[in-house]
């Protein structure tokens, strides 16, 4: 929500400039769609920052002494600009750095995500993309949101409503819990701070998507930029708009959080029964057909005899399209709209969306509610009503009483709950793993349209387990759109992007999900935003290096004619030929310079989907900020109470994981929600 002064037609018309200098055309559009995105997505101190950079490209002076030319950057040539953005890209300081590959990401993305008005975008014709437009299901969801009494009683004054559990988060783990409870009796009320979107309403496009269904409207990442993150916002969390891919933890971690951290139950029939039924209550199967994008990965293992298989998802009757990522219209992903959450609605709970909850309310230590802002929306078109006076979104307090308080709103937002609600355990926030990848490209003679078909059909778990001196990971394909395409491709100039973007058909991303890798924490900002911190070690970055060269190799045997490994300085293998009979020592080379790739922050490109950690579960109170089975613990107001945690508080996200995982998280997130609601019904028998 803007909370500054308007955008100038000077600032606008600077980032129309650099919007040209990293992709032509449409620029003016780019910058007021940039400057938007900004407004609703960033932190006031980091717009008030990127607005200071563009008054500072636009005085001589500083140009002078940053850049050694004396000339406003609008004043340049497209010459001089483009070399101009390349040295902030190769600086020694990291807020340059961080500024190119902040905006650099921004303007190409938007160049390719943004449909076009009144369209289409003739840059998706040039480059042969053609996107989805899949039946709408039949057969809707059951879901039918709750509208909170907006127009009750005095503005002044909180709305309310009771329940036996509130649920903060409609995620892979909320939706468990409200299924579970739902089912057995509860009163169950919902809050969801992102939208009810239904299958007939969902986006069709890239830019659309990212704006109505993920966290920070996409535009997530660390404060420092330097881990480019994606996370769902919507009734349904991220299993409206994953990848599907299902593998539940490696019993290896599983057997760490056993014996590092005192879990119980994690190896043996308790935690395989609890699998097998989440994967049934999905229809986890193996994925059919193999696209060219997975087929990489089978041709190349199966030529360097590594392990290989079938992706196993939660979808049905789904074989030919690919925008899972902007939410299912057919309805053929299993995601919560349609499992954990529709079962819940069947069973009588209430699903409030576009409610952000500020605090859990805590009486002499029992949870007994939470309070929130509620987006006060018309009653018609579901719209949210500006306030005439600020232009912002009208809000109204919004309280539900409760005797049993979930929180389960994602691992960057749940210990934001927790701590403003006055608990300050020290882990809360702490312990961040992010599961932070990698990216190779391979680009192929043959088409590959990695946007087509399942999103993810085929994974390497060859590498899956620790190594001296490494983590684990797993390989998998990244099958991005055109706009997520460009963001994560490098740019070394304008034709260089322009021209690699034109081989978009025939890329096959490959991507690592390195296990852990570093530590990070979320903090609040003074405008009350989730900041979002992350570094790698020595192990991370070594995971790091060891997948690029394995991805690397896979890349080469499954045919691929020239391959690059991105980030801030690309290392490229094939570009241009080869001289007769060199291309094995330029292969030995280019491994080599993968070996030492520059992964410091922003020279190496690194990505997540995947947050975990952050109110870990474990025995050692003094380190976990949850017991093993998610009961929150006590350190409130600086005292802590006899009872050990706070009564009837409990987590159930990924926010619970004591390590990272090195695989997709949904499966063990809703594995271990369905443990926290057998906790919650053992602890409140009716």
């Amino acid at each position: 929500m803007p909370s500054h002064r308007p955008w100038t037609d000077r600032e606008l018309a600077t980032l129309a400039e650099l919007a040209e200098t990293f992709v032509r055309g449409d620029s003016l559009r780019r910058s007021r769609l940039a400057a938007d995105a900004v407004d609703r997505a960033g932190d006031p101190a980091q717009v008030a920052q990127l607005r200071l950079v563009l008054r500072l490209m636009e005085s001589r002076f500083a140009n002078l002494l940053l850049a050694g030319r004396a000339t406003s950057f609008r004043h340049m040539s497209p010459e001089a600009r483009e070399s101009y953005v390349l040295g902030w890209g190769r600086s020694r300081l990291a807020s340059r750095r961080s500024a190119f590959h902040g905006l650099r990401k921004l303007m190409t993305f938007l160049a390719y995500a943004d449909p076009g008005v009144p369209g289409p975008n003739p840059r998706l014709a040039a480059i042969g993309y053609r996107k989805d437009d899949p039946p709408v299901a039949t057969d809707l969801t059951p879901i039918q949101p709750v509208r909170p009494a907006f127009e009750a009683g005095s503005a002044d004054q909180p709305m309310t409503l009771e329940a036996d559990v509130v649920i903060v988060g409609s995620g892979a783990g909320g939706g468990v819990v409200a299924a579970e409870l739902a089912k057995a009796g509860r009163s169950v009320v919902v809050l969801e701070a992102g939208p009810f979107v239904d299958e007939a309403s969902m986006p069709t496009d890239e830019l659309d998507a990212f704006g109505r269904l993920y966290l920070n409207h996409g535009l997530l990442s660390t404060w420092d930029g330097a881990v480019t993150m994606l996370g769902g916002s919507g009734v349904g969390g991220g299993t409206l708009v994953n990848w599907m891919t299902c593998i539940a933890a490696p019993e290896s971690v599983r057997a760490e959080w056993r014996t590092a951290h005192g879990i119980p139950d994690m190896v043996g029939k308790a935690w395989d029964d609890d699998v097998r039924t989440t994967e049934t209550e999905l229809g986890v199967d193996e994925t059919a057909p193999t696209p060219p994008k997975d087929a990489v990965i089978l041709r190349g293992a199966a030529g360097l005899g590594w392990d290989a298989g079938p992706v196993r998802r939660n979808a049905t009757g789904c074989d030919d399209c690919g925008s899972c990522p902007f939410g299912c219209r057919r309805g053929s992903k299993q995601s919560g709209i349609r499992v954990h959450l529709a079962e819940a609605a069947r069973h009588g709970a209430r699903i409030v969306p576009r409610v952000r909850v500020t605090r859990v309310i805590i009486d002499k230590g029992r949870a007994v509610g939470v309070e929130g802002n509620a987006l006060w929306t018309d009653p018609q078109t579901e719209e949210p009503l500006v306030d005439e006076g600020s232009g912002e979104p009208r809000t109204r307090r919004l309280v539900v009483r409760a005797r049993t308080v979930v929180v389960a709103a994602g691992a960057l937002r749940t210990p934001a709950v927790l701590a403003s609600s006055g608990l300050d355990h020290p882990a809360i926030g702490r312990h961040l793993r992010l599961h932070p990848v990698p990216v190779v490209a391979g680009i192929f003679t043959e088409p590959i349209d990695m946007w087509r078909g399942p999103m993810q059909a085929a994974r390497s778990l060859e590498f899956s387990e620790p190594a001296p001196g490494r983590n684990g990971y797993a390989i998998e394909s990244a099958p991005g759109h055109p706009g997520l395409l460009a963001l994560a491709l490098p740019w070394e100039g304008l034709d260089a992007h322009t021209e690699i973007m034109s081989r978009a058909r025939r890329i096959a991303p490959l991507i690592a999900v390195t296990r852990d890798g570093g530590e990070g924490e979320t903090t609040l900002t003074k405008a009350g935003r989730v900041r979002v911190d992350y570094r790698l070690d020595a192990s991370g970055v070594a995971t790091l290096r060891h997948g690029l060269v394995s991805m690397a190799r896979l890349s080469r045997e499954a045919g691929a004619s020239e391959i690059v490994a991105v980030g801030g300085a690309p290392r490229w293998h094939g570009r241009g030929g080869f001289e007769q009979g060199r291309e094995e020592a330029s292969f030995d080379r280019f491994l080599k310079d993968l070996a030492s790739f520059d992964f410091r922050p922003n020279r190496g490109s690194v990505f997540s989907a995947h947050q975990m950690g952050t109110a870990r579960m474990g025995a050692d109170a003094r380190d976990h900020a949850c017991d093993p089975d998610g009961r929150v613990r006590s350190i409130f107001g600086g005292r802590r109470s006899t009872d050990d945690v706070i009564s009837g508080l409990y987590v159930a996200d990924g926010s619970l994981f004591p390590t990272g995982i090195g695989v997709n998280p949904m499966i063990t997130i809703m594995v271990l929600a369905r443990r926290v609601a057998r906790t919650i019904l053992a602890e409140t028998e009716r």
